[in-house]
């Protein structure tokens, strides 16, 4: 599998960390805006390098951002390819049972249905119907649980490309994060619109980390509760996502 690894600059080892080491690998999948992209230069941007390189400073590490596809960022994980994941993975029990998370960094998000506009979708008795999702997540799981016998679920590398078959007429609709949909949604300029009911599934967003690496949690987890309490996790979200928030300060 092909991996692009992107040291971030201007990250300053402050001290001596108690975890074993002075830099963490940090890998995300570099495709679902505002969560995380490739800027123009072809470098890690978003809420999610924001927050982890802020997240790396507050604990006096170095972070390095490694580029991996969705579909395989938690083998490479387990693999030891790098030590945490910030790719807006929701907190799951079925993924509890093969990794562990850090405290969640985004509240429980609803997930959202859209459609071309006008689409005449029946969400009560929906049926032979082209559902869109990306592969791995827990729209994915969420679909093929309650829509799969009744209509075709189609699963897509990137959440990117399920919106380019929707536009191109090959889907119905397409279910994803909320917060993923809302500047898809503005930035259609109307040829795109939310439909159906909101649907909510996880226990927010966290970063993925190996069980055993229980050192390195509790750095995170203790950076992350600085950096909530003094307000910055609340402000870029409210920078990346349109204003929304507060959620983590008193």
């Amino acid at each position: 599998m092909k991996k692009m690894m992107l040291a971030a600059a201007a990250i300053l080892a402050l001290g001596t960390p108690a975890f074993a080491q002075d830099s963490v690998r940090i890998a995300t999948e570099g495709a679902y805006a505002p969560w995380n992209f490739l800027n123009d230069a072809g470098e890690p941007a978003g809420f999610e390098i924001a927050l982890g390189n802020a997240i790396c400073e507050t604990a006096g590490l170095t972070c390095e951002w490694i580029i991996n596809d969705w579909d395989s960022i938690i083998p490479n994980l387990l693999a030891g390819n790098y030590d945490l994941i910030m790719a807006g993975m929701s907190i799951t029990d079925e993924r509890l049972e093969t990794i562990d998370f850090s405290d969640n960094y985004f509240p429980p998000d609803p997930s959202r249905f859209v459609a071309a506009a006008g689409a005449n979708l029946d969400f009560a008795a929906l049926s032979g119907a082209r559902v869109g999702v990306q592969g791995g997540t827990i729209q994915a799981a969420y679909a093929e649980e309650n829509l799969g016998g009744a209509n075709t679920v189609v699963t897509f590398t990137t959440a990117d490309q399920a919106m380019a078959d929707l536009a191109a007429g090959n889907l119905d609709t397409i279910l994803a994060d909320g917060a993923y949909l809302d500047p898809v949604v503005t930035a259609s300029n109307g040829s795109i619109e939310f439909v159906g009911e909101e649907v909510m599934i996880g226990n927010g967003v966290g970063a993925g980390i190996r069980k055993e690496d229980t050192a390195l949690k509790a750095k995170i987890d203790e950076a992350l509760a600085s950096l909530k309490a003094d307000g910055t996790v609340d402000a870029l979200i409210a920078e990346w996502f349109d204003g929304m928030g507060p959620f983590f300060a008193e």
